[in-house]
């Protein structure tokens, strides 16, 4: 599935500019950047609570192809801009993280 047919669903909201159509080929939820470091992988959906900039900074490194900022988290603006300037697809959602996985593999088979 691809960013653009996630965000069909208006549970969610892309809180960047402009869309990085990537395509999501797997899932991880982890708020211990750490831990999302060690073991999230190149694709994958990234469910978290941490609204911080150091998030872009992971997202990046990972190539991850979206960050949900589950549970209506309050965004930093910080963490929008350098989303933008890294082209991160950066997504709100009030839904949780095992919700968000439910849409991604329940929902869309």
């Amino acid at each position: 599935m691809l960013v653009s047919e996630f965000l069909n669903d208006d549970r969610f909201e892309l809180v960047t500019d402009t869309i990085n159509d990537k395509l999501i080929k797997g899932a991880y939820c982890g708020d211990l950047l750490s831990w999302v470091m060690s073991h999230a992988k190149k694709g994958d959906l990234w469910c978290t609570v941490l609204t911080h900039a150091n998030v872009v900074a992971i997202a990046t490194l990972l190539e991850v192809s979206c960050v949900i900022i589950c549970e209506s988290a309050p965004i930093e603006s910080e963490t929008i801009k350098k989303a933008n300037q890294e082209k991160v697809n950066l997504i709100k959602t009030k839904l949780n993280s095992v919700e968000v996985i439910k849409k991604l593999w329940v929902e869309n088979g």
